[in-house]
């Protein structure tokens, strides 16, 4: 039987899966939830390749528009979208150009007639909006900046670029609950998301410009910042990561993400931490004249070393029909929402080309629970085996998440760390999500004590994680 390790990446799962530890021979902290995209949890696999998930794109998209007098072009939208259990509301932030000249309703000969150039006096604004559902979107008025001598709008600051905000509930000072980085690189922060301190010119960390989507999350491993911005190098443009103990002196950490050809950029890269792994929403920039950019995923165990999973391959690909909402950009915003029944992934989407003529929105893609990725059978003419590393057996049920289609089975052994099974094969049989599953030990077998691995075998099925019930 040929033997092959994999490279895996990230995932999800509701907040209550969420771990910081990794798996290894000597671990003491036990993790509910393990996710086959790690692998640092894999020992080997046979006929078995990890995939992306399959997204939905929400049948309301695009769930809003440019359509307020001072936006005139969303461009990349750098969006950045919360759900506050505190006020039981969606939160989004987004940046459009409200000094630019606008394409709505612009037909493609019009805009392939003549070079999109951008005013000299461009400028780019933070703007608000809010929902009770994730689908449908207020932009309230907020009287707070002048527009065109009106203060009847949503803007909250004018002149940022590249805004990220994150809300820092771990933060003690409520002055400082919401955070934002911001091209220069500078940073802010609020306690409400709307009133803003001024902001703080990051010293020490070298020439950055961070004119991209930049984004700032708190890492629960290191119990410090961490912040995602732009550099540029030989290939164009980079991936480049800060950290700092207390969201004002920081340290640039160096380069984590660059192209592997000229052709294929990465122009931005969220970063959010879920169930003991980091995972990035790379978006991808085929240069032109191509000109388009979709979204790639990406995972760390760390926030420092990344491994793509199958570049060149979406998880929220761009429309193939020419101005649909999302036909030529698709840039993922900041901090997907994590439902029981779904994860969802908000993007800026744009209908033409990246330098060219188009016009913007916030769409939806939406992954089953702990879809980002799995593993599946390579070649459909046999099963497909993954073989976990040891790990604790710390309850007797066993709980997975995987798509196992009409006429598929998903096939479940426990083996002692040589390999021995201590169990017969439990059979699953349709789409799971967090199956409990009871495993047969031997009765003389201490449960809190031992190692085992576990043998998945797949036929016409995905896996995406498993873990133990507490």
């Amino acid at each position: 039987m040929k033997i092959s390790t994999g490279i895996i990446a990230c995932a999800i799962a509701v907040s209550l899966y969420q771990t910081s530890s990794a798996i290894d021979e000597t671990e003491r902290k036990p993790r509910q939830r393990y996710l086959v995209l790690d692998d640092r949890i894999i020992e080997a696999t046979h006929n078995a390749v990890l995939t992306v998930g399959t997204v939905t794109k929400h049948p309301s998209n695009p769930l809003f528009i440019e359509d307020k007098p001072w936006e005139k072009r969303f461009d990349n939208l750098y969006g950045n979208v919360i759900f506050n259990e505190d006020k039981n509301i969606y939160q989004c932030w987004y940046s459009p150009f409200i000094v630019d000249h606008s394409s709505r309703e612009m037909p493609q000969s019009q805009r392939d007639s003549k070079r999109y150039r951008p005013p000299p006096k461009r400028e780019m604004a933070i703007c608000y909006a809010t929902s009770n559902d994730g689908i449908s979107w207020r932009k309230p008025s907020l009287g707070l900046v002048d527009f065109d001598g009106n203060k009847n709008n949503n803007i909250i600051w004018r002149g940022p670029h590249g805004a990220g905000i994150t809300r820092d509930s771990q933060d003690p000072d409520p002055s400082r609950r919401y955070k934002m980085i911001m091209q220069g690189l500078s940073t802010s922060h609020s306690a409400d998301g709307i009133q803003w301190t001024k902001p703080t010119k990051l010293g020490g960390i070298g020439k950055i410009a961070g004119d991209t989507h930049n984004n700032v999350f708190w890492n629960p491993d290191t119990r410090n910042y961490v912040a995602i911005t732009r550099t540029w190098g030989p290939l164009g443009r980079q991936v480049t990561r800060l950290e700092s103990n207390n969201f004002k002196n920081w340290q640039n950490t160096g380069v984590i993400l660059e192209a592997t050809e000229k052709s294929h950029q990465p122009y931005a890269m969220p970063v959010f931490y879920h169930a003991g792994v980091y995972l990035g929403l790379v978006a991808i920039h085929a240069q032109p004249p191509v000109d388009r950019v979709w979204t790639e995923l990406a995972w760390s165990p760390d926030s420092e070393n990344w491994n793509r999973i199958a570049p060149g391959k979406p998880l929220i690909p761009c429309s193939d029909t020419v101005l649909d909402y999302d036909y030529g950009c698709v840039y993922a915003c900041a901090h997907p929402v994590f439902l029981p029944n779904q994860i969802r992934l908000y993007y800026g989407g744009s209908d033409y080309y990246h330098y060219g003529w188009r016009s913007g929105n916030l769409s939806l893609a939406t992954l089953r629970p702990d879809g980002f990725a799995g593993y599946e059978p390579k070649s459909p003419s046999e099963p497909a085996v993954i073989i976990t590393k040891s790990i604790g057996l710390y309850s007797p049920t066993l709980r997975v998440s995987a798509d196992v289609k009409p006429q598929g089975t998903l096939k479940i052994t426990v083996t002692d760390v040589h390999n021995r099974a201590l169990s017969k094969p439990v059979e699953v049989v349709g789409s799971v999500t967090d199956e409990a599953i009871d495993l047969t030990l031997p009765a003389s077998t201490p449960a809190e004590t031992l190692k085992i691995k576990l043998r998945f075998e797949l036929q016409n099925a995905k896996l995406y994680s498993f873990g133990f019930a507490p």
